[in-house]
């Protein structure tokens, strides 16, 4: 197939739209996060922006008319599709809210983006990966950045501002370096795999939270800002960021723009939240996307 250079550039102007519309959003999400945990406990956010997510998603699939495509999904792979569902929606939020209310945002949506680095190393054990002299280097600079972040500044101290949520927050990116890691072992349709998941998961937080806790009737506020994470982090942005990769002709430009949205994300900390953004912040989010960075160019060389 021959494509002419109008219709590639037409082609990555629409990658580029999709791919930017995406990192907005997700920029947003820490935000809509803390304001959210103001009115709702952890579980009962996993609970109501997964609930917002499994319709909106059941929206999508009805609309492409791959209802048939879900139940076959489901019944041919359920025990990956329980795994799966199992560590997203409902382990790895459960996981990061928690984070998420026991740290600043600035601090947990930094930690959070080592995830990429903890599915290099468990890379090894799952995907019988080796592991590089990089990936060591971006992990000691990486964690070495979580550790300025999360002592604002005085790494040698040891003294965190909270262990616990720095604790939860590293244990966030196990769990979603774990979702990833079995996710390459189906084949079916993303749309089709997410709405499953989220449909398996459904029972699980809902039986999670009639044991834990009292399910609550969100006030207004508390459906709004659920709402708003259900569609923005767990459900339709995917679908954009989705989009940009099917039709960009190249995805390593299209990935490398991810790392906007921590820089972003800290905008909206600071001018929504009123958070400090603090020189500590800055220097070892730089470290981690370094890191990542250096972990990222490796991985093409080995692929080259």
């Amino acid at each position: 197939m021959i494509l002419h250079k109008g219709h590639i550039i037409d082609t990555n102007k629409e990658a580029y739209k999709y791919a930017l519309i995406a990192i907005f959003l997700w920029s947003t999400v820490a935000t809509a996060f803390k304001i959210s945990l103001q009115y709702l406990t952890p579980a009962l956010l996993v609970f109501y922006s997964s609930a917002i997510s499994c319709i909106a998603l059941f929206i999508v699939v009805l609309y492409q008319k791959k209802l048939n495509d879900v139940r076959n999904h489901i019944k041919k792979s359920f025990r990956l599709v329980f795994i799966l569902g199992s560590l997203n929606p409902f382990l790895y939020y459960l996981v990061l809210f928690e984070a998420y209310n026991l740290l600043p945002a600035q601090e947990a949506q930094a930690i959070n983006y080592t995830w990429a680095l903890m599915l290099a190393f468990l890379a090894v054990p799952f995907l019988k990966q080796k592991l590089t002299l990089a990936d060591i280097v971006a992990g000691i600079i990486c964690y070495f950045g979580v550790l300025i972040i999360s002592t604002k500044g005085e790494p040698f101290s040891l003294n965190f501002s909270n262990l616990m949520g720095v604790g939860f927050a590293l244990f966030s990116t196990l769990l979603w370096a774990l979702y990833w890691i079995f996710n390459t072992k189906t084949k079916a349709d993303a749309v089709v795999c997410l709405f499953s998941n989220f449909l398996i998961a459904m029972p699980m937080i809902t039986i999670y939270i009639l044991i834990t806790q009292d399910l609550q009737i969100p006030s207004l506020k508390a459906l709004l800002s659920a709402s708003y994470v259900g569609l923005f982090e767990m459900g339709i942005t995917f679908l954009f960021w989705l989009k940009a990769m099917q039709v960009t002709t190249s995805t390593s430009k299209i990935a490398n723009l991810i790392f906007i949205s921590p820089f972003l994300s800290l905008l909206f900390i600071y001018f929504i939240l009123g958070e400090k953004i603090y020189i500590s912040t800055l220097f070892g989010l730089g470290m981690i996307i370094f890191g990542l960075l250096i972990q990222q160019k490796s991985q093409k060389n080995a692929k080259a």
